[in-house]
């Protein structure tokens, strides 16, 4: 065991919830890290020089700073994202050439522990910004829930979660407005490696839902979801009955599979009319060394109106590579090919496709 204590419930048992800290000499490092790396022994330049990274200094990461830290079980965070473009994309960045605040987040949540049996927990977030508006119950535009929040220009006001969550074992149940399973990419920024999103997550992925989503771990290695949901972007009104659900699986100590799907209608009180069919997404994340992260994800998106006639029939390829540097620096990119009948319109037919590649640093 490389520098493991024990913590939470199980004082008398090193292997239950143990957690480093530290790296001593039998780590791989043969003088112990006295430089301070976090994490000891990740940096891709070694450590022994007392620096991590050459003319960046150390890298040394800290426990984040918190609001209010954790009160009574309950924990309460933030953060704020603030950012600049220069060109409107039909996604989260359509606010060209200022800048804005993008994101100022604030949540409470209880997270629950059902390893000493049965707890009880929940979560609530509230979002200021030029997100607000794209992470609002759009879904049924009639002004209700948080769908009317808006504060001029791009700006507004949304609370994409509020729910209750209860578990026993390896059982858990999520009831109220959450987050959708969907995808790689996130609403939240801390959570994401890019600035921009791609173009398959704003155009053919849900953002929120509101109904009851169980997950069940079968092992170490497969978890299940099953729920009801009741439609897209909805607050707590019905725009429909749908399913939700899919898997997560660890295929091998490097490779983890995950697809998630919705099925039946997505919208019926919207004012695009009904909207009903299939939605899936696959994500295989691959740990191809211990510094570089590969993700391709496929969706596919096939719905119809109530007549029967098409309303969206898209596909879209993301691939993303991460390279650590070690804890402090990273690099990515993404390229994303996306095929999108019934979103874009390129002056010519409604079938065109789409090619997007970015690039980014992130320094923590």
């Amino acid at each position: 065991m490389c520098g493991c204590e024990p913590v939470g419930c199980c004082d008398t048992e090193v292997t239950c919830g143990c957690e480093t800290v530290g790296c001593l000499g039998d780590c791989g490092c043969n003088d112990g890290c006295d430089s301070g790396c976090d994490s000891g022994c990740d940096s891709a330049f070694g450590c022994g020089a007392g620096s991590c990274l050459p003319g960046l200094g150390d890298c040394c990461l800290d426990d984040p700073y918190t609001l209010f830290g954790d009160v009574c079980g309950i924990e309460v965070g933030g953060w704020a994202s603030i950012g600049y473009h220069t060109k409107a994309l039909p996604l989260f960045n359509s606010r060209p050439d200022n800048v804005q605040l993008h994101q100022a987040w604030l949540y409470a949540e209880k997270a629950i522990d059902t390893s000493c049996g049965f707890d009880i927990g929940g979560r609530i977030d509230y979002v200021y910004g030029t997100d607000g508006p794209d992470t609002q119950a759009f879904g049924i535009d009639n002004g209700h829930w948080d769908n009317d929040w808006d504060n001029g220009g791009d700006y507004g006001s949304a609370i994409p979660q509020l729910y209750t969550e209860m578990g026993y074992g390896d059982l858990s149940v999520k009831v109220g407005h959450f987050f959708t399973i969907i995808g790689w990419e996130v609403v939240a920024a801390p959570d994401n490696f890019f600035y921009s999103h791609a173009y398959t997550m704003y155009n053919s992925e849900p953002f929120t839902h509101t109904g009851a989503l169980a997950t069940y771990n079968v092992s170490d290695d497969l978890s299940v979801f099953g729920g009801y949901t009741m439609g897209w972007d909805s607050g707590f009104e019905d725009n429909g009955d749908n399913f939700l659900g899919g898997f997560s699986a660890g295929l091998t100590d490097d490779l983890t599979l995950t697809y998630a799907t919705t099925i039946g209608t997505f919208g019926e009180d919207n004012a695009g009319g009904v909207e009903k069919g299939y939605m899936h997404s696959l994500v295989a994340d691959y740990a191809v060394s211990d510094n570089l992260q590969y993700i391709i994800q496929s969706d596919l998106l096939d719905t119809e109106d109530a007549a029967g006639a098409t309303v969206r029939d898209t596909f879209g390829i993301n691939q993303y590579l991460v390279y650590s540097v070690n804890d402090c620096l990273s690099l990515g990119g993404r390229f994303e090919w996306y095929q999108s009948e019934g979103v874009f319109d390129d002056g010519n037919n409604v079938d065109s496709d789409v090619y997007a590649l970015t690039t980014g640093i992130n320094y923590r």
